[in-house]
């Protein structure tokens, strides 16, 4: 089992940046796809972002494309959500997660951090 935690989270205004990172710990993290969710008061959890553990794929949801960015550094055991041009819908608890495949679905990833909250006010 890796073991992931967030942070970078935090109270922007709409149109502003943050930039969420997830650090990894325990076995190897390298063969891992990665991939960030997200959770609103009273929503299901959906799927945001993902990255194969090589990095040369990444995918998005619609609802972020063009706006938020994935990326890992396998040296540094970490993967990074770059969120630009945020809006007020885009609030939520954001999760990191790592499973050994690329998808988007949250139940084919096995290890999941404690999640940072990310507020944009309007």
């Amino acid at each position: 089992q890796v073991q992931l935690v967030e942070s970078g989270g935090g109270l922007v205004q709409a149109g502003g940046s943050l930039r969420l990172s997830c650090a990894a710990s325990g076995r190897t993290f390298s063969s891992d796809a990665m991939g960030w969710f997200r959770q609103a008061p009273g929503k299901e959890r959906e799927f945001v972002a993902g990255i194969r553990w090589s990095g040369s794929y990444t995918y998005y949801a619609d609802s972020v494309k063009g706006r938020f960015t994935i990326s890992r550094d396998n040296a540094k055991n970490t993967v990074y959500l770059q969120m630009n041009s945020l809006k007020p819908e885009d609030t939520a608890v954001y999760y990191c997660a790592a499973g050994p495949i690329a998808t988007i679905r949250a139940s084919d990833f096995r290890s999941w951090g404690q999640g940072t909250q990310v507020t944009v006010s309007s």
